[in-house]
Parts: structure tokens; C-alpha cells; sequence
């Protein structure tokens, strides 16, 4: 009895060592017990080799497995689920299915986890018809699946682009009398929204509330962000009020969400309100909350505000983004402040964001939409790395200016780079030749742009 409850204790100290990720000491408490006369059991010896696969991988992990079989103790179906879902956590195929056969050569019988660990790695490498299998083999090895089982399956379906699979398996689950989890119609709400299937979600919202479940924070959020990314914004709005209604805390990602759609709406109003009331609730910002901040600011012409965030972020120990200083200078661009714009593009080179595209992007477009087309083309020029949209600003401002022999050979150049313009900046630049008299460069330059699309 003294000997069962020592290495209880035992196995409680290395417990707590391995969460705190100390496995040194974890291995140094299991010398000292041996030395006590206190041995290590297969509990013993799973703690460390799952604690070895989440902070090591598997190879340190199966040198523990090593040493435990040359200590007499067999590894049980605990052991080989750690290795498992410490393969499975790196995509490690090969090794899962050896562990599979490792198992069944050892005479262990693999569980249900064992089989959801599996169907899981299948999953994350984009086999959805493998990890069916592996659901089949568990209803074929007289296994209960569990509510984990078919939360895998659901998440794995959506996230392969199965839906409709999805939403049948969720339908079946129902109809043999099983009642889903929370978590599970979380994951599939979540997999509609990213399938754009926003009326689906709804409905499948409506049928949570009808359950006897109530929706959380994370369900309305999910909701509530498709309905932004789809434009709908006031039903996204009426989603935030029903979060509100029920008295759901909001976090700083539901706050940020609704400010980022109240700009986009023009509602900026609203969006300081909501922000005064993330400020009055305490939230603690990060970094992608400062950005949506300094965005609103910057909407609103505020720049003494979004410069003060800026010195905010700083001194709270947080490190700003190219998105962060990019922001600042597409606000500046378009509020015709294009010295202050420059100042700040510069600023951002002297402190090592010397290659952010989208800020000199930004910059392009501003300096031609000043009139200072000259100036965006020096910029250009100076530009180590440069995308579609590079080129598609600069000949679209050169068109406006009717300057189409330039903006032909830009395009040409860009064609030649493999890269896109939008068609309708390509036509742009076909009228605008033809307009001007320049037919034959016209013919030319189309002839040129169908080689290019066959080429590409």
C-alpha cells in the first residue's frame, strides 16, 4: 500500500514538472524515487513521453519509450496515443499508420482516440476519404464513436470543402436521437461561414437556441464576422445586439470586428462608441486591436489621436507592424497629405521595414491621385519588388492623365513579369491608344496581351 502510494506521489511530482515544462527535473525525481526505492509504473512513464511529444517531438519521445521497455514495464494503449497525437500534431503520416501496426503486433487494441488521432492527421493533410475510412474501421471494430469522433469529422469535412457532408453527417447524428455538443455546432457554424453559406449558419443558429443549448460568446462572433466579411452589415450589427441582450461579454476580437465593419459602413460615430465602451470595459488591446483603432482615427482625419496610439503601443511594450505604419500612410495619402505620408514611409525604412510593399503601394496611388505622377514613377523605379497592383495603379493613373504610350509599356513590362492587370485597365490602355491615334501600337500591344495570357 505504501509502495502504490509513493509512486502515486511520484507520478503527481512529474505531473507537475512536465506541465511546467521542467522535464530535467521530471527526469531527475524519477532517479532520485529508484534511489528510494520508489519505481516508476507505465503512468510513470506516459506522462514523460507525452510531455516529451507536445515540448520535443516524437524522436525525444521514443527514446523515453526506449528506456521504459528496457525497465521491464510494456507500453499500453495510453502510451502509443501520446506518440499518436504527437505525430498527428506534425502531420507525421508515415509514423502514425507505424504506430498503428506497432500497436496491433504488440497485441494492443487501438481506441476510439487511437482512431480519432488518425482520422485527425488524415484530415489536416487533405484526405478526407481516408479519414472516412478510418470512421468506417471504428464502427467496424465495435467501438462507440464519441462526440470527439464526430466533431473531427464535421471540422475535417468543412475544412476539406465537404459542407454538404458536413450537414448530412450533423442531420444523421439527429436523427438516431444523438444530441450534439455546443462545440459541435460551433464547428459546424463555423465551417458554414467560411463556406460563405451565411443563411445555412443562421438557420443552424436558430436550431442551437431551439436545442436546449445556449450559444456563446464564440458562436455569435462566428456569425456575426461572415456576416461582416459578406457585407451584410446590419445583420452583423443585429447579432451584436443580440450578444449585447443577453449580457455576453464581448473580447476585444468581437469589439474590433464590429468597429472594422461600423468604418467600412461609414458609421464612425458608432465605431468611436464602441470603442469608448472597450476602453470603459477594460479590455487589454493587442496589437490587431491598436490597428483597428488607429484605422478609425485615421478614417476620421484624427492623425494626433492615431499618432498617440502609435507612441501608445510603443511604450506598452508591444511592437508595431507593417500593417500598423501602413495604415498610417494610406490615411495620410488619402487625406491629401502626401509630405507627412513620405515622412512616414522614410520613418518606416529607418527602423527596418525597408521592404513593405503595401505601404508603397499606398504611396503610389497617393502621389498620382496628387497629381504627382512624376514623382510615383521615380518611386517605382526604386521599388526592389513590386506585384500586380503595383502595376495596375501606376498605368491606371497614367490612362487618367492620358499618357498611354507609358502606360503601354508599363503594362507590356508586366505582362512580361507573369503578372495580372485588370482587364478593365488593359482596355484603358487599348481605347486610350486608338483614341489618340496610335492604332498600330494599339494592335500591337493586343496581340502582346493574348501571347501573354497563353504564356501565363
Amino acid at each position: 500500500m505504501v509502495y502504490r502510494l509513493s509512486t502515486r506521489l511520484l507520478n503527481i511530482c512529474i505531473a507537475s514538472f512536465c506541465k511546467a515544462q521542467q522535464l530535467e527535473k521530471a527526469e531527475a525525481v524519477i532517479i532520485d524515487g529508484i534511489r528510494l526505492g520508489v519505481l516508476p509504473d507505465v503512468v510513470t512513464y506516459n506522462t514523460l513521453i507525452d510531455a516529451h511529444c507536445y515540448f520535443f517531438g516524437t524522436d525525444a519521445a521514443h527514446s523515453v519509450l526506449y528506456r521504459m521497455r528496457e525497465a521491464g514495464i510494456s507500453p499500453n494503449v495510453v502510451t502509443y496515443n501520446s506518440l499518436l497525437a504527437g505525430a498527428a500534431r506534425n502531420c507525421l503520416l508515415s509514423l502514425c499508420l507505424d504506430l498503428f501496426e506497432s500497436m496491433l503486433q504488440a497485441g494492443i487494441h487501438p481506441d476510439v482516440w487511437s482512431y480519432n488521432t488518425l482520422m485527425h492527421c488524415f484530415f489536416k493533410l487533405g484526405k478526407p476519404d481516408e479519414a472516412y475510412k478510418v470512421f468506417r474501421d471504428i464502427i467496424l471494430s465495435n467501438l462507440s464513436p464519441d462526440p470527439s469522433t464526430f466533431n473531427i469529422m464535421i471540422n475535417g469535412l468543412c475544412k476539406n470543402g465537404y459542407t454538404d457532408n458536413a450537414l448530412g453527417l450533423f442531420r444523421n447524428l439527429q436523427r438516431h436521437g444523438l444530441v450534439p455538443e455546443l462545440v459541435t455546432y460551433n464547428i459546424l457554424i463555423n465551417g458554414l461561414c467560411k463556406a460563405g453559406r451565411l443563411g445555412a449558419a443562421r438557420r443552424i443558429l436558430k436550431e442551437l437556441g431551439e436545442s436546449g443549448h445556449q450559444p456563446n460568446a464564440i458562436t455569435y462572433t462566428t456569425v456575426m464576422k461572415c456576416c461582416f466579411r459578406s457585407r451584410q452589415f446590419e445583420q452583423g450589427l443585429d447579432i451584436l445586439s443580440e450578444m449585447k441582450s443577453k449580457g455576453y461579454t464581448f473580447d476585444g476580437f468581437a469589439y474590433c470586428t464590429s468597429i472594422g465593419a461600423l468604418v467600412k459602413m461609414g458609421k464612425i460615430k458608432e465605431a468611436n462608441d464602441y470603442m469608448e465602451q472597450m476602453v470603459r470595459n477594460g479590455i487589454e488591446l493587442d496589437l490587431v486591436s491598436y490597428n483597428t483603432l488607429i484605422n478609425v482615427y485615421c478614417k476620421e482625419g484624427n492623425f494626433v489621436a492615431a499618432f498617440n496610439l502609435l507612441d501608445e503601443i510603443e511604450s506598452g511594450g508591444l511592437e508595431c507592424d507593417k500593417y500598423t505604419h501602413t495604415i498610417i500612410i494610406d490615411g495620410l495619402c488619402k487625406a491629401g497629405n502626401i509630405e507627412g505620408a513620405q515622412r512616414h514611409l522614410n520613418y518606416m525604412n529607418t527602423i527596418g521595414f525597408d521592404s513593405n510593399l503595401v505601404a508603397f503601394n499606398c504611396m503610389i496611388d497617393g502621389l498620382c491621385k496628387a497629381g504627382l505622377t512624376d514623382h510615383a514613377m521615380k518611386l517605382f523605379e526604386s521599388m526592389e519588388v513590386k506585384d500586380s497592383f503595383t502595376y495596375t495603379s501606376l498605368v491606371h493613373n497614367l490612362c487618367r492623365e492620358r499618357r498611354f504610350r507609358c502606360a503601354s509599356k508599363l503594362l507590356l513590362s508586366c505582362l512580361k513579369g507573369g503578372m495580372k492587370i485588370l482587364r478593365s485597365t488593359q482596355h484603358a490602355v487599348l481605347d486610350g491608344l486608338r483614341c489618340s491615334g496610335y492604332t498600330s501600337e494599339a494592335r500591337k500591344l493586343r496581340s502582346k496581351i493574348r501571347l501573354g495570357r497563353l504564356l501565363h
